[in-house]
C-alpha cells in the first residue's frame, strides 16, 4: 500500500495512492478518517492493513489541488546515518566505518513533496543528499539482528538538506543539519510488502535541475536496514513512527570542483525506485 499525507482545505487528511495514480481517502474529522499515520502504527497489528483497505474506497482527492505533508509529520525519533556508502565516506575523507556514523535531526526541519526546502540567509553552503527512510512499525529494545527487518513498516525519501558551512564548524553535525525546513521527507508512505526485503537493489538517483548528480543502489548500503535496526535499537528504544534515514551515496555538492551547492530557484528531485520521486524547489529565507 502507498498511503499519503495530505492536507486539503485546510484539514489533515489521508489517503491511499492507488496503481491509476489516483488519491483517495478521508479527512480529520470525518467518521471514517481512521487517524494519522502515526497513530496507525502505534495501534500495530492490522490497523495499518484495514485503514488502508477503507480508505482505499474513500473519496477522490484531485492531487493537483492538495498539499503534501511528510508521511510522518511528528516522528518520535529521527535518527540519521552518515557515511553510509564507501564512495561518500570517501569523498568526504574519510575511511570506510566500522560503526555507523549517528546524528539526530528535529521535527521543526522537516518539510513536504513540493514544498520548498529553504536556505538560510547565514549560509550559501546548502547541500543535497538523497536518502532511503525506514521507518519502524514495532518497538523494541535489543532486537536481533535476524529480526529486525520485522519492525520495520515501511520506506519513504529523504533529501537530507545540509547547510555545509554549520555542519563542519565542528566535529557535531547537529546544527548544519536540522535548520528549520531543510529536510524533505515522503511523498509517500510504501509498505515493506511492496518492495524487496530489507529495500535492497533499489535505485536511487539525485538530480538538480534535472542534472544527475547521485546515482547508487540501495545494495551499496554499508549497514543494511536490518544491521542499523538492530544496533540503533542497542542504544535506545525503538518506537512506532520512528525514522531512520539511512545514508546518502556519493556525489554530493560539497565535494565537487567546483563546488555545487542549493540555490533560489532551483529544483531538486530524488527518486527511488519502487518509491517515487521527491521534489522540492529551493527558496532563500525572507
Amino acid at each position: 500500500m502507498r498511503f499519503q499525507a495530505f492536507k486539503s482545505d485546510g484539514r489533515i487528511g489521508l489517503g491511499i495512492l492507488n496503481s491509476a495514480g489516483e488519491l483517495r481517502g478521508e479527512l480529520a474529522g470525518s467518521p471514517a478518517y481512521p487517524g494519522d499515520l502515526l497513530e496507525l502504527l502505534g495501534k500495530g497489528g492490522d490497523a495499518l492493513s484495514k485503514a488502508g483497505a477503507a480508505l482505499a474506497n474513500g473519496q477522490v482527492f484531485d492531487t493537483s489541488r492538495i498539499e503534501v505533508l511528510p508521511p510522518v509529520s511528528a516522528p518520535p525519533k529521527i535518527i540519521c546515518i552518515g557515511l553510509n556508502y564507501i564512495d561518500h565516506a570517501h569523498e568526504g575523507g574519510f575511511q570506510r566505518p566500522e560503526y555507523p556514523a549517528v546524528f539526530a535531526r528535529f521535527q521543526t526541519s522537516l518539510i513536504g513533496h513540493n514544498v520548498a526546502l529553504i536556505r538560510p540567509h547565514v549560509s550559501t553552503q546548502f547541500d543535497y543528499e538523497g536518502e532511503l527512510v525506514a521507518i519502524i512499525g514495532r518497538g523494541g529494545r535489543y532486537i536481533p539482528l535476524e529480526q529486525a527487518l520485522d519492525h520495520v513498516a515501511g520506506y519513504s525519501i529523504f533529501n537530507d538538506g545540509s547547510v555545509r558551512d554549520y555542519q563542519l564548524r565542528t566535529t557535531q553535525w547537529t546544527l548544519g543539519k536540522n535548520f528549520d525546513a531543510t529536510g524533505s521527507f515522503g511523498p509517500t508512505f510504501v509498505t515493506a510488502d511492496e518492495l524487496p526485503r530489507g529495500a535492497t537493489g533499489l535505485r536511487l538517483q539525485t538530480r538538480l535541475n534535472g542534472q544527475v548528480v547521485q546515482d547508487a543502489s540501495t545494495s551499496d548500503l554499508i549497514f543494511d536496514i536490518a544491521t542499523l535496526v538492530s544496533q540503533m535499537s542497542e542504544g535506545v528504544t525503538l518506537e512506532p513512527g520512528d525514522i531512520i534515514v539511512t545514508g546518502t551515496p556519493s556525489g554530493i555538492g560539497h565535494a565537487r570542483k567546483p563546488p555545487l551547492y542549493m540555490k533560489a530557484g532551483d529544483v531538486c528531485e530524488v527518486e527511488i525506485e519502487g518509491l517515487g520521486i521527491l521534489s522540492n524547489p529551493i527558496a532563500d529565507e525572507s
